[in-house]
């Protein structure tokens, strides 16, 4: 279920996109709740690089990880197998992900996947996904630049209702990420929104009047750039949590260049 991506890729595109799993939750890769739960690199592109490069960050907190990479065009998975093993997947598939009786998933990366799609693709997309997912377990969903130095995902928690028992995806936060080597504008973060944000950077929608704000906050804190793009970062982002926004402070995000809107 779904359309063949561009499938084009570079090396570490995705390098900070798993350093930031590493420092979010670690747990997610080696708790004993998940057991023997996939992490599913969706829609890994024309050559399995990110999917190995995956496996080497992620198998130093839990040599045992198994894997699985799913693309949705033959020729792109045949090309992946010589890579595969005991624990390393590739299988054809797409949004309805080609799992066996009694697999599971417990995180599943989807980058540069949904952006390709139409805006009503969505939901359904998501909707999709829940169900192979564990309760607790994440998907992290969003856009990068062609070297991965920039990019915004939303970070999405397995979550069941247990009024209505039905189970689906909790929004938990937005992330914004950058490792300053294009500088820092806030503008250049627009042009790598998630499909469900893109469209909505307007008058009166949510994202639009955080964007403002940010804008403004970088405005009001442009002295602190005198000690460097990452001083100003933080300063923007202290300035834009004191006007209301559930910004995570700690310096182990901001020093790093992540900015992390909490949605809860």
């Amino acid at each position: 279920m779904g359309l063949p991506t561009r499938g084009k890729t570079a090396s570490n595109r995705l390098r900070r996109v798993d350093n930031f799993i590493l420092l979010y939750e670690p747990s997610i890769l080696t708790s004993p709740r998940f057991h023997d739960a996939f992490f599913v690199d969706l829609g890994y592109g024309f050559d399995a690089r990110t999917t190995l490069e995956s496996a080497e960050r992620f198998r130093r907190v839990n040599p045992n990880l198994p894997i699985l990479g799913v693309e949705i065009e033959k020729d792109r998975v045949e090309a992946a197998l010589p890579y595969a093993d005991s624990i390393t997947h590739f299988r054809l598939g797409g949004f309805n992900l080609p799992l066996r009786t009694g697999e599971t998933v417990r995180l599943i990366r989807a980058f540069n996947v949904l952006r390709q799609y139409e805006k009503k693709d969505f939901l359904p997309a998501y909707e999709t996904l829940a169900p192979y997912v564990l309760p607790g377990g994440l998907m992290i969903e969003g856009t990068s630049n062609p070297f991965g130095s920039l990019w915004v995902a939303n970070l999405a928690r397995k979550v069941k209702d247990t009024r209505s028992s039905v189970e689906g995806w909790k929004m938990e936060a937005l992330v914004f990420s950058t490792n300053f080597r294009i500088g820092f504008d806030i503008t250049d973060f627009q042009t790598v929104l998630p499909k469900n944000l893109i469209h909505h950077v307007v008058s009166g929608e949510p994202i639009f009047d955080f964007f403002e704000d940010w804008k403004r906050s970088a405005a009001e804190t442009s002295a602190a750039k005198t000690f460097g793009l990452r001083q100003w970062f933080i300063a923007s982002a202290e300035s834009l949590a004191a006007k209301g926004y559930r910004i995570d402070l700690r310096k182990k995000w901001l020093a790093k260049g992540w900015l992390i809107w909490n949605q809860e």
